[in-house]
């Protein structure tokens, strides 16, 4: 297993990743600091309520564009890889903060996963909101000690030949999954790829999948 950075959709019951937990230490933090900052006026409510908004509008659909475009262009695919932020502001994704976007691209030999140990560290800009079990602690152990364990919850087997690499997201930077192009989807219009792609596919948690006679959403 490598480890990198500070380093389908999920229809299945996962119950140990699923495991409610009282609010961590982040989470009190930030309940803190934002009611401070708004006591303080240097925030107002409505603009945490504008911020959130624009966050509701992500969708992992975004996301799933960037890969369709990365599997029919060459080019774009060695831009995303050199400067994930930069090619995803070429489709008008616009980035709210500071944070680095770095895609991780699975190959024949390499798996990656993404976690945060941390908190939820996630890149909200291309996926939107994450799911609840990204952000629960069983999750965010688990995936460094026993990565394969976790995979093997969603379905995913790993081959023993296959290095499984978990990268560790950061308040600064994010990362995205580029999952391998599905195979028999040579004829595939770039609308059809991006429908292979699920949220849970960018995170790493599955492969995308095409269902025999129709494409899975």
């Amino acid at each position: 297993m490598g480890m990198q950075g500070h380093s389908r959709e999920a229809d299945h019951d996962h119950a140990e990743i699923s495991k409610s937990s009282p609010p961590q230490y982040y989470d009190i933090m930030e309940t803190a600091v934002r009611e401070l900052l708004i006591e303080k006026k240097m925030i107002e409510a409505d603009e945490i309520r504008r911020q959130l908004e624009v966050l509701d509008s992500r969708a992992p659909a975004l996301g799933a564009k960037i890969v369709a475009r990365a599997w029919v262009d060459p080019a774009f695919r060695a831009r995303l890889l050199a400067n994930g932020r930069a090619a995803c502001e070429e489709f008008g994704i616009s980035f709210y903060d500071d944070t680095q976007l770095i895609v991780l691209e699975n190959t024949e030999k390499v798996h990656n996963l993404i976690v945060c140990t941390l908190c939820s560290c996630y890149p909200r800009p291309v996926l939107g909101l994450p799911p609840d079990w990204y952000k629960l602690k069983p999750y965010r152990a688990r995936a460094v000690i026993e990565p394969r364990s976790i995979l093997a919850e969603f379905g995913t087997i790993i081959p023993d030949d296959v290095e499984v690499r978990v990268s560790d997201s950061t308040a600064m930077v994010r990362y995205l999954v580029l999952p391998r192009r599905p195979e028999g989807t040579e004829d595939f219009s770039e609308e059809e790829l991006a429908a292979t792609v699920t949220r849970d596919t960018m995170i790493g948690v599955v492969p995308a999948t095409v269902v025999v006679g129709r494409i899975q959403q």
